[in-house]
């Protein structure tokens, strides 16, 4: 057998016998647990973050509604806060995630409320979760299904079940990693009885390099949500910018919530 052709082969026989090690690699709750924590600080900035977000909602014999919204974070603190800013009738609304706590404002009443996980912001298919810091290692204990194709991605599926006395939106929760990027590609969300909730998309991501991390901050440019109960209804946000400079220490407050509807 010719130098070249060996060297084919051996390359090819060394692929085949490397796949299998891979997916016995990631049945390794070690290794799934490395997986989410990868998840997590690849979105991670440990400092703060602000983003500008175009939200469009459909639902059912509805006039589609069109919003905006700023999203305020200071990862190391664990505290958010979602400004709306369009249209004119829901500016100044918002929420603050503070002590684990979610709160929301609205301008008109002057009070505030405690929301759950489940909280559906601004009245759209998305949860606190969707814009907050990612949380799935300290929220979800991860186990493999097996590799995916997803359109012409080939993923890894992951099935998350929420760990005893965490909070969170959906107690069980299916991922398709894709193998290349370790970007979320797809994302279902299930209530404890079985009964799939919602469906989420993530098909365009993009980095920023972060100063104070010293590294890229991976985000997702678009999030598809489909209300898997409602059929008919959906909503779509779309990234317009991040920035990933320090921030006011005063904007994690109520009182500054409150200051941008006088």
């Amino acid at each position: 057998m010719p130098m070249t052709l060996r060297n084919l082969f051996g390359a090819l026989l060394a692929t085949l016998l490397a796949a299998p090690a891979a997916l016995a690699d990631m049945k390794d709750p070690a290794e799934l647990k490395k997986l989410l924590e990868t998840l997590d600080d690849r979105q991670r900035n440990g400092s703060d973050y602000k983003a500008l977000l175009y939200l469009e909602q459909k639902e059912k014999d509805k006039a589609d509604i069109v919003r905006e919204a700023v999203v305020y974070r200071r990862d190391a603190k664990d505290q958010m806060m979602i400004l709306m800013t369009k249209p004119k009738g829901e500016a100044g609304k918002g929420y603050l995630r503070m002590e684990k706590n979610l709160w929301s404002y609205d301008p008109n009443t002057g009070k505030w409320e405690r929301r759950t996980e489940r909280e559906r912001i601004a009245g759209t298919d998305s949860r606190r979760a969707d814009f907050d810091e990612s949380r799935l290692a300290e929220e979800y204990d991860p186990k493999l299904e097996g590799e995916e194709k997803l359109g012409k991605f080939t993923t890894w599926k992951l099935a998350l079940t929420a760990k005893q006395g965490v909070d969170v939106a959906y107690p069980v929760v299916h991922l398709w990693v894709d193998k290349e990027t370790s970007n979320i590609l797809k994302r279902q969300e299930y209530a404890l009885s079985g009964r799939l909730m919602r469906t989420t998309y993530l098909p365009k991501w993009t980095k920023l390099f972060s100063e104070s991390k010293k590294a890229d901050v991976w985000y997702p440019q678009e999030m598809r949500f489909y209300d898997e109960v409602e059929k008919a209804n959906s909503t779509v946000i779309v990234m317009k910018s991040v920035d990933l400079r320090a921030l006011e220490e005063n904007i994690f407050t109520k009182a500054w919530l409150e200051s941008k509807s006088r």
